[in-house]
C-alpha cells in the first residue's frame, strides 16, 4: 500500500510532465502557427511555370497545418494548458527556390520536435497524445517529400 506521501509525490511528479508537455507543445503549435502563415504566402507567390504542382501542394499543405494547429492545440486543452495564439515568426522571401528551402527546413524542425514531443508523451504515459502525434508526423515526412522531391533533392 503507498502512503499518503508517496501518492502526492506521484501526484507532483505528473503535474510537472504535464507542464513540461504542454510547454513543449505550445512551441509546436506556435510551429504550426508559422507553417500555416508561410504555406499560405508561399503556395500563391510562388513564381514559374516549374513551381505550378509544387503551388497547389503548398495549399494543401496549408489546409493540413491547420488541422495540425487544431489536434494539437485540442492536446494542450487536454492536458490542463492553455493553447498559445502566438506563432514563431513566419520567414519570406521574393525567390520561389528558397521559399521552398525555407519550407523544408521548417518540416525538418518540426519532424525533429514532434519526434522529441512523441518519447516525451509516452515518458509520461500520455499514449493518445502519442499516437495523435504520430498522425500529424507522418503527414510532416509527406510534406517533406514533396518540398525535397520539388527542389530536385533525393
Amino acid at each position: 500500500m503507498t502512503s499518503d506521501t508517496e501518492a502526492a509525490d506521484a501526484e507532483k511528479a505528473t503535474s510537472a510532465a504535464r507542464k513540461e508537455i504542454v510547454d513543449a507543445l505550445n512551441a509546436d503549435l506556435a510551429r504550426e502557427y508559422k507553417a500555416i502563415i508561410q504555406y499560405v504566402v508561399f503556395s500563391v507567390t510562388l513564381k514559374g511555370a516549374q513551381y505550378n504542382d509544387i503551388a497547389d501542394q503548398l495549399k494543401q499543405h496549408a489546409s493540413q497545418e491547420l488541422s495540425h494547429a487544431l489536434e494539437v492545440a485540442r492536446q494542450i486543452d487536454y492536458l490542463g494548458g492553455s493553447p498559445t495564439v502566438k506563432p514563431e515568426p513566419a520567414e519570406n522571401s521574393d525567390d520561389s527556390k528558397r521559399m521552398l528551402e525555407i519550407d523544408l527546413k521548417a518540416e525538418q524542425v518540426t519532424i525533429k520536435h514532434y519526434r522529441e514531443r512523441i518519447r516525451q508523451a509516452e515518458r509520461a504515459g500520455e499514449f493518445a497524445l502519442s499516437e495523435a502525434l504520430r498522425k500529424i508526423i507522418h503527414q510532416e515526412q509527406d510534406h517533406e517529400i514533396d518540398l525535397r522531391d520539388a527542389l530536385g533533392l533525393r
